[in-house]
C-alpha cells in the first residue's frame, strides 16, 4: 500500500464535509440502536460506555491547559475515526475536551475512516496500516502542520509486541488505558499543540 499526499484544497474538502463531535455522538447512538444490523454491534456498547465515562469525568492536566491557553492563531483539527474503534473511545473525548477548552481557537471536526479511504491512505501507520484514530493538525488555510495517532507510543509498543505473538490485544490494551488514566494522550496532545506555538 503506497502512501499518498494530499493538497491543502483536498484537506479543506474533507474538513468541510466532516461533522461535529455532537453529531458524531448522535450517529454513534443511532448505530447502537441498529443492534445486530450493524456489522460492528459487538463493539459499540462498550465503546459508548468508555467514551461517555470520559466525556463526564475527564480532567485535563495543567500542562495541557497551559498549552491551550498559549494558542495564538486558530487551528483546525480533523479527527479520522469510527464508532467501532476501541482506541477512539479512549482518545476522542480528550481531543474534544481540548477543543472545548480552547474556546474556538481549535476547530474540531470528525470524519469517518471507512467512507474516506484516500484520506486515511495519506496517513498510514508505519506506511501500511489504516489504524485510527488519526488526528490531523491543520492551519487556517488547511495546510497540514502535523499528525498524531493512532495511540500513545507506550500503547503502540504494547500492541505491536502482542501482535508479534499473534495474540489478541484488546484486553491488555484497555487495561493499559485504565492504568494510564489518560495521562499519555494528554502529554502527547500538549506536545502537538506546543509544536505550533
Amino acid at each position: 500500500m503506497s502512501q499518498t499526499t494530499l493538497t491543502a484544497k483536498e484537506y479543506k474538502n474533507y474538513f468541510e464535509k466532516a461533522i461535529s463531535y455532537e453529531d458524531y455522538l448522535e450517529n454513534f447512538q443511532e448505530e447502537i440502536k441498529m443492534g445486530d444490523k450493524s456489522p460492528f454491534a459487538q463493539y459499540l456498547p462498550q465503546n459508548w460506555q468508555r467514551q461517555s465515562r470520559l466525556d463526564r469525568k475527564l480532567k485535563l492536566t495543567d500542562h495541557l491547559t497551559n498549552a491551550i491557553e498559549k494558542i495564538q492563531k486558530p487551528i483546525k483539527w480533523l479527527l479520522i475515526t469510527e464508532h467501532w474503534c476501541g482506541d477512539a473511545s479512549q482518545i476522542n473525548p480528550i481531543i474534544n475536551a481540548v477543543s472545548k477548552l480552547s474556546e474556538g481557537k481549535i476547530d474540531l471536526k470528525l470524519i469517518y475512516r471507512d467512507q474516506n479511504i484516500p484520506l486515511i491512505d495519506a496517513h498510514l501507520t508505519d506506511g501500511k496500516s489504516r489504524s485510527i484514530p488519526i488526528l490531523l493538525q491543520l492551519d487556517e488555510n488547511h495546510q497540514l502542520l502535523s499528525s498524531y495517532g493512532p495511540r500513545p507510543d507506550e500503547a503502540q509498543t504494547l500492541v505491536k509486541a502482542i501482535l508479534a505473538e499473534e495474540k489478541p490485544y484488546s484486553i491488555p490494551l484497555h487495561t493499559w488505558y485504565a492504568k494510564d488514566k489518560q495521562q499519555a494522550i494528554q502529554y502527547d496532545l500538549t506536545k502537538l499543540i506546543s509544536s505550533i506555538l
